[in-house]
């Protein structure tokens, strides 16, 4: 099995990048809450869910395909950042850290 307090580390920063995303999304505006905002609050906190979820799994496979779903939702947050950034939601220098974040 996959070391266990390795997964806690990466959950844990998934974690903390899900909350800088979501305290972010509070100042958008409020046209895109079923829009934007829900997207984006979804996708990123999906990552720590599916990094939570494979790590109590039996298998190492099991827990390898949870990593993928995270990984792609890690791309769908990349994009919505991105789109936040050219709709003048967020500033670049929030949108240049939090994709530091996302690495």
């Amino acid at each position: 099995m996959i070391n266990k307090q390795e997964n806690l580390i990466v959950l844990e920063k998934a974690h903390i990048l899900t909350v800088k995303i979501y305290k972010l999304t509070e100042k958008f505006p409020p046209v895109e809450k079923f829009r934007l905002i829900d997207q984006l609050c979804r996708s990123m906190s999906s990552v720590p869910a599916n990094i939570a979820e494979g790590n109590a799994r039996q298998s190492n496979k099991e827990f390898i395909q949870f990593l993928y779903q995270a990984k792609g939702s890690l791309a769908e947050t990349q994009y919505h950042l991105r789109l936040a950034k050219d709709l003048n939601y967020i500033k670049i220098s929030e949108y240049d850290q939090l994709i530091l974040g996302l690495k």
